[in-house]
């Protein structure tokens, strides 16, 4: 009984130790969060956008009813510095316009404007989080209003449904896009803009048409890879040894002319 007794106290003393003795046996895994954001910075060259975009536009110089067109919109931009660049831009709206009533029976035909402009862009907000840019372009932009219209001419289709000739004009974008950063490579943008343009039809006045424009789109910021330390002497290795091989083929040479 005394050994039973014994026995019964060791276990229970031993039971009550395997918690604590658990406990200091177990560590933890260590855990670390990055935060995809740390690493955005503004110090790239290039970056590239591309959405698709919407404009609210007026097919003719008379109607009184606009167009909803939509499009891609694809722009290219080059920072000199963080805040100062220049922005290339292509961007197409196409869709259907209303016209005037007419004896051909023409409703909706197919339009598109098309515009190519550049200039500058100045970021006057950035964070980690969030870029503010303001542009202004200037270039040219194509009407196209006839496609659907064949066999109207010109004329007939500028008197009789009300709507611009095909034609180039100077054109005219100015703006703001607002990047939301995901990472320092990639970002969601959403662009407004007032589009210019002046289309028009010969004797008929129609000044300048200020539009509005809005894009949603992707950014791609050509970010360079930073090397870590034993990377940069890696390549320092590299490029020594190189040096190195070709002074020692200059040696050779000079003693084995042949």
């Amino acid at each position: 009984m005394k050994f039973v007794r014994t026995l019964l106290l060791a276990l229970l003393f031993g039971a009550a130790k395997l918690p604590a003795l658990a406990q200091a046996q177990y560590t933890p895994p260590s855990v670390t969060v990055t935060n995809p954001l740390s690493k955005v910075h503004y110090q790239y060259k290039w970056e590239l956008y591309g959405g698709i975009g919407y404009a609210h536009f007026y097919g003719g110089p008379n109607l009184i009813e606009g167009a909803g067109l939509g499009g891609p919109d694809i722009q290219i931009a080059r920072f000199f510095s963080k805040k100062w660049g220049v922005d290339a831009n292509y961007r197409g709206y196409f869709g259907t316009s209303p016209t005037e009533p007419n004896t051909y029976n023409i409703r909706g035909p197919f339009v598109s404007e098309q515009f190519a402009v550049f200039g500058p862009e100045y970021r006057a907000l950035s964070n980690k989080h969030v870029s503010l840019t303001f542009h202004a372009l200037g270039g040219t932009a194509y009407g196209d209003f006839q496609r659907a219209t064949a066999p109207l001419t010109t004329q007939q289709v500028e008197t009789q449904l009300g709507l611009y000739g095909n034609q180039w004009t100077g054109a005219g974008v100015v703006g703001a896009a607002l990047d939301l950063n995901r990472n320092e490579h990639w970002a969601f943008r959403f662009e407004p803009d007032a589009t210019l343009t002046h289309f028009h039809n010969p004797g008929v006045s129609s000044g300048i048409q200020a539009e509005v424009a809005i894009s949603v789109g992707i950014v791609y910021r050509f970010v360079p890879r930073h090397m870590t330390p034993a990377e940069i002497k890696a390549r320092a290795a590299r490029k020594k040894a190189k040096e190195d091989l070709k002074k020692a083929r200059g040696h050779r040479s000079l003693f084995h002319p042949f």
